[in-house]
């Protein structure tokens, strides 16, 4: 770096800066406290208590509310980071820039508006009418970051570094300590050599990932990461998956998701399984001798898992099942479906599921579904392809009485929800992940493409979207090991869970678009990394809970406290 260009980037970082940040962080969260009596008022009863009807009515408010939460959780997450690593003295000059830029544009849209997606955007209005609340968000801390943080300066001299180390100083200092860095670098060599090389051709294939490259990451221990160690899995919990899942993810969604159904399948068995149970199947499952698929998703239920039909009858000593599901991923190569069901038929809620854990056949050439009472059909989808989708039918597929997870009925709803915390979190890893290969990819080309006798790098509006994109990369992997942390250290965390899947499912989807963008008609085109991508984003505010869904849980979280 030249002496001249040192002296404007040093210039570029506004004084006191951490305590900028503090100080925007708060006013965000005071906004949020002083704006829920009028969100609750809004859809509130005359017992004072939500009622639900009201609360479909004003869903534009109500989830607004969630977003404005979520923005708020992110900017103290950002804010703590930012102290944690000046303490140190490892608060640089990278570190520094993406905190201001990023709390510059997000304070302005605190002010302006949030959008939820392309076309709905809250605003402050649409919470409150007081002024005095509103005037939460005019704060010194706020408003300066606002004017003075986002400057073209600013965005330039985050481009030059994401130049200069091809897109990986948002790594420098994540917070994180030693094991888990060591833990990144090997999933990330591990990927660069087995994934990265290889995945637009099996995404443009659309065939399974090969089998072989999976029993590798079960050699790795990626399958039995969270599992504990008496069970055979490593023990290292919900922040080591996050690293994994994130470098994984960067190379291929397919490959970073290979290991959430073993994720999910293991969190209940740990959380509602028999002892027997235990024994069992988490050792299978860690060394991925067994394989397993979530199911519980039906052609018209959808988020609404409580009004689910598939049902399963005892008779002797089986259950027997009949009904249809659908969406359920890499299906054909499972030995196991972790399958929810209605045991009792005199119920249409959720105190009438159970959770099954249903042994089958792995697919063979030709028969994908070769059990008896079983039947499957693919589903061709644009992304999120090497596991593939499926619809299932079951008409008298039959499984173990003993294979009731915990031994007792009426349960499955109960388990279920227990695992949400952890999905969320592993899927905002993966949507870290995919954002992070957007910003790889849209760098590289934008370094190597020439326009007009120059890099196109070198236009404001083209490195402006990387700067942008890696200060909001930075935001919500704060926001994800935050999450992550409060699960491992046996918190309750499905607010936080929720929020960092929120802002980091719409964090990638930026992403991807603007690395298409970036690319212009090649973007476009199948041969290009970047339609991948963008194909591949935006499951990533779908599943797990749609953004809808999941900003409605947040919200109704927040507002109910205190009931």
């Amino acid at each position: 770096m030249t002496e001249a260009v040192a002296k404007e980037s040093t210039s570029l970082i506004l004084p006191g800066l951490t305590g900028l940040l503090r100080e925007a962080a708060t006013s965000a969260q005071t906004f949020v406290a002083e704006a829920r009596p009028a969100v609750k008022a809004a859809i509130a009863g005359a017992d004072g208590k939500i009622d639900r009807k009201l609360a479909d009515a004003q869903q534009h408010a109500v989830h607004g509310f969630g977003w404005y939460a979520a923005y708020a959780e992110l900017m103290n997450q950002v804010a703590g980071w930012a102290e944690r690593l000046e303490g140190e003295g490892r608060f640089g000059e990278i570190e520094a820039l993406l905190a201001q830029l990023l709390f510059s544009e997000y304070a302005a849209q605190l002010i302006g508006g949030v959008p939820m997606n392309q076309g709905e955007i809250v605003r402050p209005a649409h919470l409150v009418t007081d002024r005095a609340v509103m005037n939460r968000l005019f704060s010194n801390g706020i408003m300066k970051l606002m004017v003075e943080g986002g400057t073209q300066g600013v965005k330039t001299r985050v481009a030059q570094r994401l130049a200069e180390a091809r897109g990986r100083p948002t790594l420098e200092h994540t917070g994180l300590d030693e094991t888990f860095e060591m833990i990144r670098d090997q999933f990330h060599a591990f990927a660069e050599e087995k994934v990265t090389p290889f995945a637009h051709d099996w995404h443009l294939k659309d065939e399974l990932i090969p089998i072989e490259l999976v029993q590798e990451l079960g050699e790795l221990g990626v399958f039995g990461l969270t599992i504990p160690e008496e069970y055979g899995g490593s023990g290292m919990g919900k922040t080591a998956m996050c690293v994994v899942s994130e470098e994984l993810s960067r190379a291929w969604i397919g490959v970073g998701s290979l290991a959430t159904r073993s994720e999910i399948a293991g969190e209940l068995i740990l959380t509602g399984g028999t002892q027997a149970q235990k024994q069992y199947w988490l050792p299978r499952i860690a060394s991925a001798e067994i394989l397993p698929t979530a199911v519980f998703t039906e052609p018209n239920t959808g988020s609404d898992l409580g009004s689910l039909r598939t049902r399963a009858v005892l008779e002797g000593d089986r259950y027997v099942v009949t009904g249809n599901k659908t969406w359920i991923t890499h299906a054909a190569r499972a030995d196991v479906m972790t399958l929810l069901v209605r045991t009792d038929p005199a119920t249409s809620d959720y105190r009438g599921l159970s959770m099954l854990l249903a042994p089958k056949p792995r697919g063979v050439e030709g028969d994908d579904f070769p059990a008896d009472g079983m039947s499957g059909g693919e589903i061709g989808v644009i992304g999120y392809r090497g596991m593939k989708e499926y619809e299932l039918g079951f008409d008298g597929f039959s499984v173990p009485k003993e294979n009731l997870l915990g031994g007792a009925p009426g349960h499955g709803f109960k388990q279920l929800m227990a695992t949400f915390e952890s999905a969320r979190i592993q899927t905002a890893a993966r949507a870290v992940g995919v954002a992070q290969a957007a910003l790889e990819t849209g760098l590289s080309y934008a370094l190597d493409r020439k326009q007009f006798g120059d890099a196109i790098f070198a236009f404001p509006r083209v490195h402006n979207k990387l700067a942008m994109m890696a200060a909001e990369i930075m935001g919500v992997r704060q926001l994800t090991y935050f999450a992550a942390r409060q699960k491992d250290e046996g918190k309750r965390c499905d607010l936080e869970a929720g929020m960092a899947k929120l802002v980091a499912a719409r964090v990638a989807w930026a992403a991807a678009d603007n690395a298409l963008q970036i690319h212009g008609g090649n973007g476009f085109a199948m041969e290009y990394a970047a339609s991948r991508l963008l194909a591949d984003a935006r499951i990533l505010n779908i599943f797990e809970g749609a953004g809808e869904i999941q900003a409605q849980v947040i919200a109704r979280r927040l507002l109910e406290d205190g009931n």
